[in-house]
């Protein structure tokens, strides 16, 4: 399979790819578009397994968290990392603010931080702050 075919193989699984007008989505920094094997599991979750996680004392919460940190521990394995050092949040500019804030008091004002010109807003603006508030360069 060539890489053409293995793109179109690839775009029949997303059903926002099949719309009339051909799409080119570049934004997925902010919002990636999922692929049919994914909606179908988010519906069946949010249909039938949805609970408070890490908080409830019932099946449906208990389902719901061990189904939770079988995540973790998937992503874990996949980044080789141990799942105790993985965390979620609701996105990347989420992910960004919180390792910027993480990040805070490592830095001395004149220090240096250097973003490329081809980051996505989400990835400037927790930066930019971080560097007002330490006087960073």
């Amino acid at each position: 399979m060539n890489h053409i075919e293995l793109g179109m193989t690839v775009r029949a699984k997303f059903p926002i790819f099949q719309k009339k007008c051909p799409l080119a989505y570049l934004d997925s920094a902010a919002s990636a578009q999922k692929p049919y094997s994914v909606v179908q599991c988010m519906s069946d979750f949010y249909s039938y397994e949805h609970a408070n996680i890490h908080r409830g004392a019932y099946e449906l919460s208990a389902l719901a968290t061990e189904r939770y940190e079988d995540a973790r521990n998937k992503v874990a394995q996949f980044i080789g990392a141990e799942p105790n050092s993985v965390i979620f949040t609701r996105g990347a500019t989420e992910s960004i603010n919180l390792v910027s804030y993480s990040l805070e008091n490592y830095f001395s004002e004149g220090d240096v931080i250097i973003l490329t010109e081809l980051e996505h807003h989400s990835n400037i603006v927790p930066w930019q702050l971080l560097a007002e508030r330490r006087r960073l360069k």
